[in-house]
């Protein structure tokens, strides 16, 4: 028996070499169609690698049952839960950005890549489809990783030890973006995510709550294209007055979850 870290680990790896797969597969296709060696994927080619590389996650993670899906959690009528979770990721995303863009600036090799990640998450949201991969199979492919697979075992490992193994897979899911400049948020949010399959049991207030983020994530790249712009370019002088406004309904969504997912855990199914 592989213990359960080389597990997690592996899970993580897993993710990213379908990933690659995917890309790999499209690349070579595009390649061979338009009959050029060097290329660089567009809107619709990425958007085809998003669709492969996140089915064949879901799949692959359900098929093998690193991830166990089922309907249980849903049978017991979480919609109080569901709906704080969305709750609070509408309140977090003005904090969040702030505390981003308080950060000091990135190394130059750093900032290329956040830049060129920047450049294909604009490619995407502006290529038909693009919402539907980034909101809706996204969150769906790596709550299904992240949570279902990697927290699950990391939580049979350590269950006396919660925090340590929800932060490890935080840590994982804020590697797995990929884009320096995301990662302390991405981290953030992995522990609020793990906190919330901890106590449920479930990756579905995970996918509600990532869902919304990255409904609003697409708007605002939607709306607002050009990278440089800034939560103070768009709010002014209202911008520390809007993270008190957001925090005022974070943190009662807080104390919210708090309370339902405490009533929903006495009645998951054993």
């Amino acid at each position: 028996m592989k213990h359960p870290l080389i597990k997690a680990i592996g899970y993580v790896l897993a993710f990213f070499i379908i990933q690659i797969v995917a890309q790999t597969i499209v690349t070579g296709i595009t390649m061979l169609t338009t009959g050029q060696r060097d290329i660089t994927l567009g809107g619709p080619e990425l958007v085809v690698v998003s669709v492969i590389f996140s089915l064949t996650t879901i799949g692959l993670f359900s098929f093998l049952r690193w991830t166990p899906l089922g309907p249980h959690y849903l049978r017991s009528k979480p919609w109080a839960v569901i709906c704080w979770s969305i709750v609070a990721a509408i309140g977090v995303i003005i904090p969040s950005l702030f505390l981003q863009q308080s950060l000091p600036e990135l190394p130059d090799w750093m900032q290329k890549v956040a830049e060129s990640s920047e450049a294909t998450f604009q490619k995407i949201i502006h290529t038909r489809g693009g919402y539907f991969v980034i909101a809706l199979l996204a969150p769906i492919a790596e709550e299904v990783v992240f949570r279902g697979a990697a927290l699950r075992k990391l939580l049979e490992w350590k269950p006396d030890s919660p925090w340590p193994m929800i932060a490890l897979s935080s840590l994982f899911f804020a590697v797995a973006h990929l884009n320096p400049a995301q990662m302390p948020h991405a981290f953030l949010v992995g522990l609020l995510l793990g906190w919330m399959y901890w106590r449920t049991g479930s990756i579905v207030p995970a996918i509600a709550f990532h869902w919304t983020n990255n409904t609003v994530a697409y708007l605002l790249m939607l709306w607002y294209p050009d990278p440089q712009t800034t939560l103070y370019d768009i709010l002014g002088p209202r911008t520390l007055l809007s993270v008190a406004f957001s925090l005022c309904i974070f943190l009662p969504a807080l104390f919210q979850l708090n309370l339902w997912m405490r009533k929903q855990q006495n009645h998951l199914p054993q």
